[in-house]
């Protein structure tokens, strides 16, 4: 019997092909060391099991259902398009899975303290959740332009009793809260823990995230064969570092005949620096202690990129999706601001749905792609946030429109 792709992929050193890996430190080597041990230890221990099973059911409201968008597949022609709520999931995005999970993985360990970047503050709020409920302290930091951008979360995560470090340097986005979270960390890992909040950094994070993540696949794969008795023609996932894709796409990953689309921020156009489509015009490199592929300045570095969706401005991707994307197992879409501001706007007032624009990304490339397909066709879209967040950014840039 072939083995499932989830059994087969990482190997044990964190490599999917040539990407992935451990390019950390020496300081570092010996608490990742531990962190992949008892991840390890606990992942099938029936006391973990039960725990999660437990908190995800009881706290996070899951499972999240997926829901037939009726009258925005009227409205684009063509393939029925369903969505996976992610956005109904406590805290309003798919971050609380793996957050979660990671605080018992702290608790585990016998850690006092969470640390984690956050770009659109879904990750931050998520892990501020955590902490609390499982009653560890937590410290986030966030670059000032997201801050200012992300008030609405800023101020969630300060009720929920974090600490907000404010990141000043670079472009003071999501790359440099990464920067700065990696830091605090080395500075305290006797009593910490850096909570990655996606599927990218050293192993295990991207295997460990993926894998509480995979939550989505399960639960979907069960709810649209609930629809339609089959399984969804193409599935569709906004990628920035990319961990609701894999969580969506695990779900589906061995089944070849259901396409898997990742979709990237083309935000303002092509050139470098105006967006963050990494798997589309980056080359493999290293960054934040993991090989794949990346968008790079001239030295080599790495490059300065832009969305409008805070939490996919990453100048690098998760290194499953790299490998995924070489292997042809997935494709790549791409979706520009107005295109993801358009879909924002027309979930809202089609669906009654206000999704995050980074979940926008994703709606936008399900409505260029349905109209080109046949009306026996369907799509599956991981709407993986709720758009509370930046309710208040998009009204103030793109001033209301009236759909009719």
């Amino acid at each position: 019997m072939k083995e499932s792709y989830l059994s087969s992929y990482p190997d044990e050193k964190g490599y999917f092909g040539r990407f992935g890996g451990s390019y950390i430190p020496e300081q570092l080597i010996k608490p990742f060391e531990e962190i992949t041990k008892a991840y390890n230890e606990i992942k099938n221990s029936e006391e973990f099991i039960k725990e999660l099973k437990y908190v995800r059911r009881h706290y996070q409201g899951r499972p999240t259902p997926v829901s037939y968008a009726k009258n925005l597949t009227q409205f684009c022609g063509g393939a029925k398009i369903y969505l996976k709520r992610e956005d109904l999931n406590h805290t309003g995005a798919h971050k609380l899975n793996h957050c979660m999970a990671e605080v018992i993985l702290a608790k585990h360990l016998g850690k006092k303290k969470v640390i984690a970047e956050t770009g659109a503050g879904q990750h931050g709020v998520a892990l501020a959740t955590a902490a609390a409920y499982f009653g560890l302290e937590c410290e986030i930091h966030m670059g000032e332009v997201d801050i200012k951008k992300e008030h609405p979360n800023v101020l969630r995560m300060k009720i929920l009793g974090a600490k907000v470090v404010p990141v000043s340097h670079g472009l003071k986005t999501l790359k440099e809260a990464v920067d700065s979270a990696f830091e605090a960390y080395l500075a305290d890992t006797d009593n910490s823990i850096y909570c990655i909040g996606s599927v990218v950094g050293p192993h295990p994070f991207p295997m460990m995230v993926r894998d509480f993540q995979s939550i989505i696949g399960i639960e979907a794969r069960e709810q649209f064969w609930g629809h339609e008795n089959k399984l969804p023609n193409y599935v569709i996932a906004c990628v920035g570092g990319g961990s609701n894709a894999m969580g969506i796409f695990s779900g589906f990953i061995d089944d070849e005949g259901v396409n898997l689309y990742g979709v990237e921020p083309l935000g303002r156009g092509e050139n470098l620096g105006e967006h963050a489509a990494s798997l589309t015009y980056g080359s493999e490199g290293i960054m934040h202690g993991f090989n794949s592929i990346m968008l790079k300045d001239e030295k080599g570095e790495p490059a300065p990129v832009y969305s409008i969706g805070s939490g996919i401005d990453y100048p690098s991707v998760g290194p499953e999706h790299a490998f995924l994307k070489d292997s042809g197992r997935t494709k790549v879409g791409l979706c520009d601001d107005i295109e993801a501001v358009n879909a924002f706007y027309k979930l809202s007032q089609l669906e009654g749905i206000i999704p995050a624009l980074e979940s926008a990304h994703a709606v936008a490339y399900a409505m260029k792609l349905a109209p080109t397909l046949s009306k026996e066709e369907t799509i599956l879209v991981n709407l993986s946030g709720r758009g509370d967040k930046d309710i208040d950014f998009v009204i103030e840039n793109y001033p209301l429109v009236d759909l009719k």
